[in-house]
């Protein structure tokens, strides 16, 4: 078994390193093989530069900017049987991988696998917040998965099996921002196993919750999300670039 990072970077010098430390941190002690692959989507900072630095971590270009055509070119580029999507401003905590490792080889039927972030930068009233926000879409996510209408992925927090990306295309380059996790779930959730677990956390910052609202930031996914099940495609078509 493989595992292949695929990290969409814009404009992150700021959070990249801590990133790809924490990553090279846990690749160092994986149970199976992994790269890392940095796709610079179209930066105008010193992303690049910065990722360069990095022994072990691939860098390569995506000019079209979108979080989807970044993770699309990330897969294509991989040669892994599991396809680890995080972003540039996540941390993994340790035994990430264990975990993933260990979830896919007991359940050959599992096709995808996500867990909650916990925003490392957000106060304690302010992560209460989330964890309510997290607990109600765990309930959402064994009813749609019980009833085959979709599944729930936290984008920045999932894993897929290559094959079963391959089998549904891979990612929807059509979709901006919102609701991309959304639509892999759902066109996955047909083929295989999509699991939710609250022992895959990863660490991530904030900041849009904290810039646009917890409340205001909890709607938009809920909307797009809802959107995605139903009609399959998301309500929302812009989105606001949110930068340290």
């Amino acid at each position: 078994m493989k595992i292949s990072f695929i990290i969409p970077a814009y404009n992150e010098e700021a959070l990249i390193e801590k990133c790809l430390k924490a990553v090279l941190r846990e690749t160092a002690q994986a149970p199976c093989d992994t790269e890392i692959i940095l796709v610079n989507n179209a930066s105008t900072d010193k992303t690049r530069e910065v990722a360069q630095t990095f022994h072990g971590v691939r860098v390569i270009d995506e000019r079209r900017k979108g979080i989807t055509r970044a993770r699309q070119t990330g897969y294509e580029a991989s040669s892994g049987d599991l396809i680890a999507n995080i972003d540039a401003d996540t941390m993994l905590p340790p035994g990430w991988i264990a975990t993933v490792v260990h979830e896919f080889t007991r359940d050959p039927n599992l096709v995808a696998l996500s867990g909650p972030q916990i925003y490392y930068d957000l106060n304690e009233f302010e992560r209460s917040l989330v964890r309510v926000y997290y607990a109600s879409t765990y309930l959402l996510h064994l009813t749609i998965t019980a009833f085959r209408k979709g599944a729930m992925l936290q984008g920045g927090n999932f894993i897929v099996r290559r094959s079963a990306l391959a089998t549904i295309g891979g990612f929807d380059t059509s979709i901006e921002f919102y609701g991309e996790d959304s639509d892999i779930a759902r066109r996955v959730a047909k083929i295989g196993k999509v699991k939710w677990t609250f022992a895959l956390p990863i660490y991530a910052s904030g900041r849009r919750l904290r810039e646009e609202g917890i409340i205001r930031t909890g709607w938009n996914y809920g909307l797009n999300h809802f959107s995605v099940l139903s009609v399959h495609k998301p309500y929302t078509k812009t989105h606001q670039d949110i930068r340290v």
